[in-house]
C-alpha cells in the first residue's frame, strides 16, 4: 500500500500513529481543544511527533472513552477541520488519518486533504461511510466495537472500563465481526488492500478480556489485513497495575512490544518518542532480516 507517496510494507516494520485529540475529555488528560489556541497547539504537538519519528498522525474531534457522550456532526467538524487544514499546509510528510464515524466528517477531511479513516464502529454506525471511503479510495481502518453505556463503570482516579461483557468465544465473535465490517466494506467497493483491522482494545471487553487479546491478536492477524493496536493509556493497564493515565507509560511499552511480536503492524499511541524506541527496539528483535 502506498498512501500519499508514503510507502507501506507490512511485515518490514512497524509503523507509529501519533494520537492528536481535539477533544476536551480525553481520557488520557490530552485533549487539546482547552489550549487557547487550538489550530498551533496541534501543529505544535505534530511537529514534535514527526521529529519523534511517527509515521502517521490520527486526528480526532469526539472522546470515546467509556461514559463519554457523542457530539454532533458540526461540533465534530468544527473541531477537526481547522486542524487538518493547518498539518495539510504544514507538509510534515506523515499520513493524515481522520479519527471519525461520521460520512459527513470523513468527507471534508479527506476534501481537505487527509488520507485515510479510522472508525471506530467499523462501518456500522454511518452506512455512507463506507461510500465515503470507496468514491474517495481511501483507506479505512475498522475496529472491532461492543462498547455499552450501561457496562462503563467509571473510578475517578483510574477512569473508565466495561465490566460484565459476553462473548460466547472471544476472539472467534471479534473475528466474526471484524469480518462482517470487511463485508459492509467490500459491498461499497473499497478493496482489501485499503482495508486495515483494529481488535478495539479498551472498547466493549473487561481488562481480562483485553489482556487475552492483546495476547492473541496473532489469531486477528491470521484473517488477512494489516492490524492497528492502540493500547496506549487505556484502562486495562491502568487497573492491572493500579496507576492512573499519567502513569501507564511502562504498561503502554510493555503492551506495544507483544503487540508487535503478537502481529501488530501499526501501533496507535500518545507518548511517540518513547514509544518510537521501544517499536525499534522490538522490531530490531523480531523482525530481522
Amino acid at each position: 500500500m502506498s498512501v500519499a507517496n508514503f510507502p507501506l510494507v507490512w511485515g518490514q516494520r512497524t509503523y507509529v500513529m501519533g494520537i492528536i485529540n481535539v477533544t476536551p475529555d480525553s481520557f488520557s488528560g490530552d485533549g487539546l481543544l482547552q489550549r487557547q489556541d487550538l489550530t498551533a497547539a496541534a501543529l505544535e504537538q505534530a511537529r514534535a511527533f514527526a521529529a519523534a519519528g511517527a509515521d502517521i498522525l490520527d486526528i480526532g474531534g469526539e472522546s470515546t472513552r467509556p461514559g463519554s457522550e457523542p457530539v454532533s456532526v458540526d461540533e465534530e467538524m468544527r473541531r477537526v477541520m481547522p486542524v487538518i487544514e493547518a498539518l495539510v499546509r504544514a507538509e510534515l510528510g506523515l499520513i493524515l488519518s481522520v479519527d471519525t464515524y461520521k460520512a459527513a466528517v470523513a468527507e471534508a477531511a479527506l476534501q481537505a486533504g487527509a488520507h485515510w479513516i479510522n472508525d471506530v464502529w467499523g462501518l456500522r454506525a454511518d452506512p455512507d461511510l463506507a461510500q465515503v471511503a470507496a468514491r474517495r479510495q481511501a483507506p479505512v481502518i475498522l475496529m472491532h466495537n461492543r462498547s455499552k453505556p450501561a457496562n462503563a463503570e467509571l473510578q475517578d482516579r483510574l477512569g473508565g472500563r466495561y465490566v460484565g461483557m459476553q462473548y460466547d468465544d472471544l476472539l472467534g465473535d471479534v473475528c466474526r465481526e471484524l469480518l462482517e465490517s470487511v463485508s459492509l466494506a467490500r459491498a461499497a467497493g473499497i478493496p482489501d488492500s485499503h482495508i486495515l483491522l483494529d481488535p478495539g482494545i479498551g472498547f466493549g471487553k473487561t481488562v481480562a478480556q483485553n489482556l487475552e487479546l492483546l495476547n492473541r491478536l496473532g489469531e486477528i492477524r491470521a484473517l488477512g489485513f494489516p492490524v492497528l493496536l492502540g493500547p496506549s493509556r487505556k484502562s486495562f493497564i491502568g487497573y492491572t497495575l493500579d496507576v492512573p493515565p499519567d502513569q501507564r507509560e511502562e504498561g503502554t511499552a510493555a503492551a506495544v512490544a507483544v503487540g508487535i511480536v503478537r502481529g501488530a503492524d501499526i501501533v496507535r499511541v500518545h507518548d511517540v518518542a518513547r514509544m518510537v524506541r521501544v517499536v525499534r527496539m522490538t522490531d530490531a528483535i523480531v523482525r530481522r532480516a
